[in-house]
């Protein structure tokens, strides 16, 4: 085998959680990368895209897993369906058989692969749909002739993770619980850190090793227990917790896709892989990853880590990184593909008194805490009747408070497209009868060209665009059913963000003023121009404002 370092590395599953922090972590190590992704331009914000090769491609298509697994030294297969509708199982299976296949015929010299961590004893028939077919997969990868490292993790505990963001909105929000039964089944979570660490090393095993290792962090716990323990590390009072046995896990996917963010698409299959329990059997993996002090890290300092993520802003990807099943991923054709279809649309334009980046702040800054500048109720209802049909609602937020790229999620859409400075274009994710994309352009005002300076800097233009493509009659009544509140809510957003922006730059001249004084008055009289005249200190009594008694002193 080539020397550990230097590795030409293949990475499946980029845009996803595990994928997307992974590769910075393969290229710090000094190997070469190239990801395989349906949608490419979803990775191109990424900070190391431009350190990657990235192709267009699909596992579950031979000849663009062929073509990428050209000259791969170590293949990681990240992908998975996630019980996304009937068929699932199957078309995972596929899947594995032909990276399996086209892995072996290219001569990749290992394949890593992330499972799940199965409960001893249970035999496999009687596991969720989730962790059998995780487990297929692992074993389709082992038997494939090309030496494989299955890593069977359970909860992974790290910032933007889905089981993080359960146990997070859970804890938080409810200080009493009535919860499944399943909130006292022993778990042993993992730092998404120790993964990570575990799925580099993995690269350099001796080709003689080909099986499944177990990876967990060092404690075992109730999903109960880990409730209280992430209530104390975040500084919370303490929760009482009611089990109530007849809540199966397709009803606990109810509950937990009203409270927290995960949708219960993705919500059931967590709730259903903890009905048993999931324990290490073995920890053989340190004999060829061995662990450096302080790791495997434990539960407290995982979720402090996590936290402290989320608190600062830092969190690079997240559980939502990934498209969900269901959601629609056709990007916005160009005009001349809807010859004799249908494409409403809603335009909004607006002259905006504030410079063009004040504008474009107010646009990436859109959603999330931040909320969509208008009528709020209507956007929380919308979202509340998404996720009443198993939709994602509008809970997500935001990845990173100022800034987006594409393939964000953002509440109940996602970015298709970003110019920055100029153009903001998000795809609907929402349960619709159709395909819908929102439109933000933040432009200079064609009507200051020729003014002062002054004045163009603070002339912006704001244009909107909603679209909808229409799916069937359904799709048409849809259509005309809401447009009568397209003028509260698009048009009222529109009006709101140029309000936005003006006092944005209102905020930024008064700050800039006020600092220009400071700095007037910090000087000594003797250093600053004529003009500036005296420091306010200096003024003489006579041109001071008149205080609340001036009437009395000068009658």
């Amino acid at each position: 085998m080539k020397a550990t370092s230097g590795l030409h590395c293949l990475v499946t599953g980029a845009t996803g959680y595990i994928g997307g922090r992974l590769v910075p972590e393969l290229l710090d190590a000094g190997h070469r990368v190239r990801c395989l992704a349906r949608s490419p331009e979803k990775l191109r914000d990424h900070p190391w895209a431009g350190r990657t090769e990235i192709v267009r491609g699909d596992v579950t298509d031979a000849a663009s897993v062929a073509e990428a697994l050209r000259g791969i030294d170590v293949a990681y297969y990240l992908v998975h369906a996630l019980a996304g509708g009937s068929g699932f199982e199957e078309r995972d299976r596929a899947a594995a058989r032909i990276f399996a296949e086209q892995a072996r015929a290219a001569g990749v010299r290992r394949i890593v692969y992330l499972g799940g961590l199965t409960p001893a004893g249970i035999p496999v028939r009687d596991l969720s749909p989730h962790l059998r077919s995780r487990a297929e997969v692992g074993e389709i990868l082992l038997a494939s002739g090309v030496p494989t490292t299955v890593l069977r993790a359970a909860v992974i505990i790290g910032s933007g993770s889905a089981s993080f963001e359960m146990l997070r909105y859970l804890t938080e929000r409810l200080p009493v619980m009535v919860t499944p039964s399943w909130v006292g089944t022993r778990v042993q979570p993992v730092a998404v850190r120790d993964v990570l660490r575990y799925l580099v090393g993995s690269a350099a095993m001796p080709p003689e090793v080909s099986r499944a290792f177990d990876i967990g962090g060092p404690d075992v716990l109730t999903y109960e227990e880990m409730m209280r323990r992430y209530a104390v590390v975040a500084g919370l009072p303490h929760r009482l917790i009611l089990r109530v046995p007849m809540l199966t896990p397709r009803l606990s996917s109810h509950w937990i896709g009203l409270v927290t963010p995960v949708p219960r698409a993705l919500a059931r299959p967590l709730a259903e892989s903890l009905r048993h329990e999931v324990v290490c059997a073995e920890h053989d993996i340190a004999r060829y990853v061995p662990d450096p002090p302080g790791a495997p890290i434990g539960v407290d300092r995982a979720v402090s880590l996590a936290l402290r993520r989320v608190r600062e802003a830092d969190v690079t990807t997240r559980w939502s990184s990934a498209s969900l099943p269901g959601a629609p991923s056709d990007p916005l054709p160009t005009d001349p593909d809807w010859a004799g279809g249908s494409l409403y649309t809603d335009q909004r334009e607006h002259a905006v008194d504030a410079s063009p980046a004040a504008l474009w702040r107010v646009v990436e800054g859109i959603g999330g805490e931040n909320g969509w500048y208008s009528f709020p109720l209507a956007w929380a209802v919308r979202g509340w009747l998404d996720r009443l049909v198993g939709g994602v609602g509008i809970r997500r937020g935001r990845r990173d408070a100022a800034r987006l790229r594409v393939g964000d999620s953002l509440d109940f859409w996602r970015v298709e497209e970003i110019e920055p400075g100029r153009l903001l274009r998000l795809r609907a994710e929402m349960r619709l009868p159709g395909l819908a994309w929102l439109e933000m352009y933040a432009d200079p005002d064609p009507d200051t060209a020729q003014s002062p300076p002054a004045d163009r800097a603070r002339g912006a233009r704001y244009r909107q665009r909603a679209l909808f493509h229409p799916h069937g009659l359904l799709g048409h009544l849809y259509w005309w059913s809401v447009s009568p509140f397209h003028a509260v809510v698009f048009g009222g957003m529109a009006r709101n963000i140029a309000r936005a922006a003006r006092r944005l730059d209102d905020e930024a001249a008064a700050t800039g003023a006020a600092a220009t004084r400071g700095t007037a008055s910090d000087r000594p009289a003797s250093d600053r121009p004529a003009s500036e005249g005296p420091a306010s200190s200096e003024v003489p009594e006579d041109s001071r404002p008149p205080g609340p008694d001036a009437e009395r002193e000068n009658p």
